[in-house]
């Protein structure tokens, strides 16, 4: 079911996503050559702690019986797509991307945001890969407003993206946030027979994680042994933007914009 926010609640997720914004900033600075997984991790921590706020990735369980996340972060490495956990700790090195992914629990709210940042001298490929990405994000948010359709929103990402020359992640897509970490709907973005069919319509108070996955090869994915690492099959580059954003009478917020 898709859970509709009161404007008091947006106000308080726009409150812990402006915090949670800054925390991602904060950790993004922070690489550069040499610096580990485990210290962007730790500074994280220390960062939601002192808000007051709570890691929402840390111990997540998506359903019962699976085996909890072990950090505040996912830490993407070039070809990961997403959930690299932060620990095991790994050096980052000059030419590699990582992708950053951070979620908050605040005043019993829920936000989630993700930048990928280049480690020292990267690639001119991998510079335009960074750039078609977030460019897709901000492309898929210029059209949410009330009436809109869902999948207008994964369109608009999928077009800017094929456009480029790069592809959109099947398997893993964006989601409903605030409630708790992972809501209704799902986001996809991308477009087809079942995104048609299974499409909504976009009401005030709908609150969105909207989260490109696109790589620089094919779109297909594997998970690695440690059950949470999403990879690209045939080793491309990959990255990851999100923000978390709040449908509302005229358009949209990006709550966790700063």
């Amino acid at each position: 079911m898709i859970s509709i926010k009161t404007d008091k609640e947006i106000e308080v997720l726009r409150e812990g996503g402006l915090i949670l914004g800054g925390i991602l900033n904060d950790v993004a600075r922070k690489v550069k050559p040499g610096v580990t997984t485990l210290e962007l991790e730790t500074l994280a921590c220390l960062l939601i702690k002192a808000a007051n706020g709570r890691p929402s990735f840390k111990g997540y369980k998506p359903s019962r019986g699976s085996k909890p996340f072990p950090t505040a972060l996912c830490t993407s490495i070039n070809y990961e797509v997403v959930h690299a956990p932060a620990i095991p700790s790994r050096i980052l090195k000059s030419g590699d991307i990582v992708g950053i992914d951070i979620g908050m629990e605040y005043k019993g709210l829920y936000t989630d945001t993700a930048v990928t940042v280049g480690v020292g001298v990267i690639t001119n490929e991998a510079k335009k890969l960074l750039k078609v990405t977030n460019n897709s994000l901000h492309k898929s948010i210029e059209v949410i407003k009330p009436g809109a359709k869902l999948s207008d929103v994964s369109k608009a990402i999928q077009e800017h993206t094929e456009m480029n020359g790069y592809s959109v992640v099947r398997d893993f897509v964006g989601h409903g946030v605030g409630y708790a970490v992972h809501e209704d709907p799902q986001v996809p973005n991308f477009v087809n027979k079942q995104t048609r069919r299974d499409d909504i319509i976009l009401k005030k108070g709908m609150v969105l994680a909207i989260e490109p996955m696109i790589t620089a090869g094919s779109f297909e994915v594997d998970v690695l042994k440690d059950g949470f690492s999403v990879v690209t099959k045939d080793k491309s580059l990959a990255a990851q933007f999100e923000h978390t954003v709040a449908v509302v009478d005229g358009g949209v917020v990006i709550i966790t914009a700063r």
